[in-house]
């Protein structure tokens, strides 16, 4: 038990590092070092800019916190998994309520809103750029690496419910009226 303590802090540490500070530095320094803008700054394009950055913010907080909690509560396990090496422990139970009961991945939709936030909020075209192509690693990270994880530990209840979840987005169950 002790171990696995041990195990949960050392994954959120490592996640908080890597999600909540070494990524926004890199798409802060992307929109450094670019001069491209997003042109956002006309007064109605400019409100309408801020209610889409309000919207991921509270939409990709709210997932990315929520889907934590209830991964290690429900799933009694960690997030951090990185390429098949456990850094903390895995879930012992798939979680399907809460937050994945609409994407099988809420804490990738909640950090990339929050990025996709930022970018906006930078007014950068090549920060937007550089999270488009970060979302992009992470689909494929998902489907080639982690699916297989889960497919593994889990067989047919995840297979079911990969069927009627999606991917990233939040969307109702697929299948269901």
């Amino acid at each position: 038990m002790k171990s696995d303590i041990s195990k949960h802090i050392k994954g959120y540490m490592l996640g908080g590092f890597i999600f909540l500070a070494l990524l926004p530095c890199i798409i802060y320094f992307i929109s450094l070092i670019s001069s491209s803008s997003l042109r956002l700054n006309d007064a109605p394009v400019k409100y309408l800019n801020y209610v889409v950055i309000t919207i991921l913010v509270i939409s990709g907080s709210v997932f990315a916190i929520w889907s934590n909690i209830d991964l290690l509560i429900i799933g009694k396990g960690g997030p951090a998994d990185l390429f098949n090496k456990e850094i903390s422990p895995r879930s012992k139970k798939l979680v399907t309520t809460g937050p994945y009961k609409f994407t099988r991945n809420p804490m990738v939709f909640g950090m990339n809103a929050l990025y996709f936030a930022f970018a906006f909020f930078l007014n950068s075209f090549s920060a937007l750029v550089f999270c488009i192509f970060l979302l992009s690693m992470v689909i494929i990270y998902l489907k080639y690496t982690e699916e297989k994880r889960l497919e593994k530990d889990f067989g047919i209840e995840y297979l079911e419910y990969k069927k009627k979840v999606s991917m990233i987005i939040p969307l109702p169950k697929k299948g269901i009226r």
